[in-house]
C-alpha cells in the first residue's frame, strides 16, 4: 500500500513537467511541426519564418562548449523551402535569431542548426545587438539560477507587414519570449514584447504577462500545466520574483566535455525519446526522473564508455550500463 501511495505521489508531483520542446505550444493543427535537436517550431510559409520556437534551457547547457558556426543555411526540413541569403542581402536588416546560438553552444549540432534561415527574422541592427541581446543574455542567466527554464520566443506575425528579399520575407514590428520556471519550490512566468526597433530601457520594462502575450500572439502557451497552475503562472506578473542580475559560466572546450552529455533516456507523452541532453548517471533527464526504473537499464551489447579519463581522452572500457558510462564514471 505504501508503495502505491508513493507512486500516486510522484505522478502527482510530475502533472505539471513539460515532457519536451514540443509541448510548449499549443500546435496549429494544419501546420507542421519540425524539431531540431535544440528547438522545435512551427513555420509559417506566409511569412517565410518560424511562429514561434520551444525549448529548454537547462544549465548545464549554458556552459559554452561549441563556437558560433555564423554559417547561415536554409533548413532542409522545411518542405516548402525556408528563406535564404538572398532574401536578407543588402536588405539592411540583421538575420536575428529567434532562439539564440550562445543556448546552442552545447552542442555541435545544435549550433549548426540554430543557424537554419527558419530560426531568423528581419531585426533592426540596433534592436538585434542591444535590448534582444541583453534579454537573451538574462534569460541565459536565469537557467543558472534556476537549474532550467521553458522558453518560447518568437515574432509578432500580423498582415500586411512589410517583407525583403525574393521570398518576401516579412518585418515583424514586435517580438517576445515567455519563460517559465517550475521548481517545486518557486513556479514563476514572465514575458516580455518587445518592439523591432532601438531601446534603452531596461529588459524588465518589456515584462508582460504570459496570458498578454497569449491575446496579442494567438498562441495557447504551456498547455501542459493544470488550471490552477496555469492560472498563478500566466495571469501575474511578480517582477522582484527574479534576479535580475547577469550571472554566467565558464565555458569548457568540447575535447573534454564532448562525451559528458547523453540523450535522455525518458520518454514523452507521444512516446517518443526525450531530447534533453543530461549529464546524470541515472541516464534521465530532471524532467524525467520519475521514470528512472528500480533496476538500472541495461544495454543489448556492450560499448565504449563515454566517460572522460584524467588526460581528457574518452575512456576505453566497455559498458552496458544504459547510461553509456563504465563504473569508473558514473
Amino acid at each position: 500500500m505504501n508503495k502505491l501511495i508513493l507512486v500516486f505521489l510522484i505522478l502527482i508531483s510530475s502533472i505539471a513537467c513539460a515532457q519536451t520542446q514540443r509541448d510548449l505550444v499549443t500546435l496549429d493543427p494544419n501546420t507542421e511541426l519540425i524539431d531540431h535537436l535544440g528547438y522545435s517550431f512551427q513555420y509559417s510559409e506566409q511569412h517565410e519564418q518560424a511562429m514561434w520556437i520551444g525549448y529548454v534551457l537547462t544549465k548545464e547547457e549554458t556552459i559554452k562548449q561549441y563556437e558560433r558556426t555564423d554559417r547561415f543555411i536554409e533548413d532542409p526540413l522545411v518542405k516548402t523551402g525556408s528563406a535564404s541569403i538572398a532574401d536578407y542581402k543588402g536588405s539592411g536588416f540583421d538575420r536575428g535569431h529567434l532562439a539564440p546560438a550562445a543556448d546552442m553552444s552545447w552542442s555541435e549540432t545544435a549550433m549548426k542548426e540554430s543557424f537554419y534561415f527558419s530560426n531568423m527574422s528581419p531585426q533592426d541592427p540596433s534592436f538585434n545587438r542591444g535590448i534582444w541581446k541583453k534579454l537573451e543574455a538574462q534569460l541565459r542567466s536565469w537557467a543558472i539560477v534556476y537549474d532550467s527554464i521553458y522558453i518560447v520566443t518568437g515574432p509578432i506575425l500580423t498582415d500586411g507587414l512589410e517583407a525583403i528579399g525574393p521570398n518576401e520575407v516579412s518585418i515583424p514590428q514586435l517580438y517576445y519570449k515567455a519563460v517559465i520556471d517550475l521548481r517545486e519550490d518557486r513556479k514563476e512566468g514572465i514575458a516580455f514584447l518587445l518592439k523591432n526597433e532601438a531601446s534603452q530601457d531596461a529588459v524588465q520594462s518589456f515584462a508582460i504577462s504570459i496570458d498578454s502575450l497569449e491575446r496579442v500572439s494567438g498562441l495557447e502557451l504551456y498547455p501542459f500545466l493544470d488550471d490552477a497552475l496555469e492560472a498563478k503562472i500566466e495571469s501575474e506578473i511578480c517582477i522582484s520574483c527574479w534576479d535580475w542580475s547577469i550571472h554566467t559560466v565558464e565555458a569548457r572546450p568540447a575535447s573534454t566535455t564532448k562525451s559528458s552529455t547523453t540523450q535522455c533516456l525518458g520518454k514523452t507523452k507521444s512516446g517518443n525519446r526525450c531530447k534533453i541532453k543530461t549529464n546524470e548517471t541515472s541516464g534521465y533527464c530532471h524532467v524525467h526522473t520519475a521514470q528512472i526504473p528500480s533496476e538500472p537499464p541495461r544495454l543489448e551489447t556492450s560499448v565504449r564508455c563515454t566517460g572522460t579519463t584524467k588526460r581528457g581522452k574518452q575512456c576505453n572500457r566497455k559498458t552496458l550500463d544504459a547510461s553509456t558510462r563504465c563504473s569508473q564514471h558514473k
